[in-house]
């Protein structure tokens, strides 16, 4: 009777323990939730680790909890720790059957993937979500998983350009066909917004389907997409799409020849960009006006924009952003006939270019410098160690009238890197967690991220290959050794993901939740042509990092990525030519807003 009485004691003290335990992952976990919501990620993640180390039973939360954990440490671009915990919630979900929250979370593993430049495992993975979506009858999902695969796409085809030295529609045919699937995949995710009245996901969609249309040389249907996107932005009083609106039409009506009306558009980027007080975009827009008044001829006003993008490059410590400054001023200088600034601002250039180990700036600059001084008539003898200033002892300046630009070759613009820069726009981290026990917070698995110059370049929604490649693995394979063991292990992993369910962080098994760990989740479990496709995803991407990846080359925040250096190259090397020809007076009738540079069909 007593050994009876001492069994119930302890049972009752041991639900007590467990009861407390709950209430403290629940409350821990709702803090951090809180935190997240108020921006405060790092803050927030403390909390959500903290209900990890706490534990609990109750399966759903503890996959809310993996969600959330994974997006956070997303946000925080802390990308390997938000693949583990995806990874974990995908685990945890297929363990227990749970069809939506796989899809989901594989959908999440997609999103980091893509970030990381691993395109084809995050296609793989947003494709799963968008099966499992499509038969489970979950619209939303389907949606969902329809603009992930086409930000795949997307990114992979900007990767794809990146480093050459192409217009938009100037593509290779494989680049143009990974553009055209992401376009398929985000005009199917409009169909199906409308169709669900989501009208935030349909301005999302139009700005994806105008920056994809851009690269195809689709200027025209580029900008009818981006005004669609631009009401939207509008309607929800959302300024950050607005301000990406306005640069985007700007820089598709570039191309179509149509400089004027893009400089109003780059005024109201301006304009907005200080309102919500990023400078970043405020420097960009800077430097798309600068360059556009550089093809208008207005010099004047092209050197006002680009000294207000290099003050700003400064002091936000962007050297590679001040290079590209200095280079501009110099080019605008040279075309106002100011050899004396021109090669003031070349000899910095030259100086920051050696600095960063920026070879092909160098090598520009430096040419620049020579021709300069030959122009002016002036040895380095002449000019004073301060890169600030320099003086001219006993000679004059050969030219001093704007015409003397014919006896100055066109600066050498190199091959210009397609620059990227840290998007997460509109970003939304789709509500967190609600209620922990009664819901799985099914929102938050994937988030449709808008990137700061489009719609798809970045955000929480983390794809990866998951459990099939660990993440360490991959990032750097150098030795053939490392190759035999991935083609070794790969039948053990399979196996190892199929059920690692007792390693789970934060997993505290008790006879509430023994039964839904149990081999129940089989018939759930995804085949193994799931497996295989990522298996054949990591194999092809080894092979790819046995030969030299592409330059990098530096890269700018300052600077937008639709740079249209080579248009500016183009038009004045037209001038030139024509200025050779003519009489000056002949020169001032050509309007360049009747040129059609890069004009494509509008699809």
């Amino acid at each position: 009777m007593a050994q009876s009485a001492g069994s119930m004691e302890t049972d009752l003290a041991s639900k007590r323990l467990h009861s407390r335990m709950e209430a403290s992952c629940l409350e821990l976990a709702l803090e951090g939730e809180r935190l997240c919501k108020a921006g405060d990620f790092k803050g927030g993640t403390a909390f959500f680790e903290a209900a990890v180390q706490v534990g609990t039973e109750d399966l759903k939360t503890l996959s809310a909890i993996y969600s959330q954990l994974g997006n956070a440490y997303f946000y925080l671009k802390e990308y390997a720790k938000a693949l583990e915990y995806h990874r974990h919630d995908l685990t945890l979900a297929r363990t227990i059957g749970d069809r939506i929250g796989e899809g989901k979370a594989s959908g999440n593993l997609g999103n980091t993937l893509k970030v990381l430049g691993r395109y084809d495992e995050a296609a793989v993975c947003c494709q799963r979500h968008l099966d499992i979506s499509q038969e489970q009858g979950d619209k939303v999902g389907e949606a969902r998983a329809l603009y992930n695969m086409g930000n795949v796409f997307h990114a992979k085809g900007k990767q794809q350009l990146w480093g050459s030295s192409q217009d938009p529609g100037d593509l290779h045919p494989d680049v143009s066909d990974t553009l055209q699937r992401a376009t398929a995949f985000y005009e199917m995710n409009l169909a199906l917004v409308k169709d669900l009245g989501d009208r935030a996901a349909q301005g999302r969609a139009f700005g994806n389907l105008g920056n994809t249309h851009y690269l195809l040389g689709n200027f025209v249907e580029a900008i009818k997409f981006h005004r669609e996107r631009l009401s939207i932005a509008k309607e929800f009083g959302d300024k950050a799409a607005e301000r990406r609106a306005y640069s985007n039409l700007g820089n598709a009506l570039i191309f179509l020849g149509q400089f004027s009306a893009a400089t109003e558009y780059y005024r109201k980027t301006l304009q907005l960009s200080r309102q919500l007080k990023d400078q970043v975009m405020e420097a960009q827009a800077c430097y798309s006006l600068g360059n556009t008044y550089t093809l208008l001829q207005e010099y004047d006003r092209a050197i006002e924009h680009h000294l207000k993008h290099l003050i700003i490059a400064q002091e936000l410590g962007d050297r590679v952003g001040e290079g590209r400054a200095c280079w501009s001023l110099g080019n605008a200088y040279v075309l106002l006939g100011n050899h004396r600034q021109a090669l003031h601002y070349s000899r910095k250039h030259l100086a920051i270019s050696r600095e960063i180990g920026d070879r092909n700036g160098e090598l520009t600059a430096g040419m620049n410098v020579e021709e300069l001084m030959e122009v002016i008539g002036v040895k380095d003898a002449d000019l004073s160690p301060a890169e600030a200033e320099f003086k001219v002892q006993g000679a004059r300046p050969k030219f001093s009238k704007r015409s003397s630009v014919d006896s100055v070759e066109l600066w050498k613009y190199g091959s210009e890197k397609k620059l990227s820069r840290d998007h997460s726009d509109e970003d939304c981290f789709f509500d967190l967690l609600s209620k922990f026990q009664s819901s799985r917070m099914e929102d938050q698995r994937c988030q449709l991220d808008e990137p700061t110059n489009g719609e798809n370049t970045g955000g929480a929604d983390a794809d990866s290959l998951n459990d099939v490649i660990e993440a360490s693995l991959l990032t750097s394979p150098q030795t053939e050794e490392l190759f035999d063991l991935i083609a070794s292990t790969q039948s053990r992993r399979l196996d190892d993901q199929r059920v690692s369910v007792s390693s789970l962080p934060g997993l505290r098994i008790t006879h509430n939740n023994l039964g839904h760990l149990c081999g129940e989740s089989d018939p759930q479990a995804p085949g193994d042509d799931f497996f295989n496709m990522l298996v054949k995803c990591q194999s092809s991407r080894i092979d790819d990092q046995r030969c030299s990846p592409p330059e990098g080359g530096p890269r700018a925040p300052t600077v937008p990525d639709e740079d249209f250096f080579n248009l500016i190259q183009r038009v004045q090397a037209k001038r030139m030519d024509e200025q050779r020809v003519h009489l000056p007076s002949d020169q001032q009738d050509e309007s360049e807003d009747e040129r059609e540079p890069g004009a494509s069909d509008s699809g």
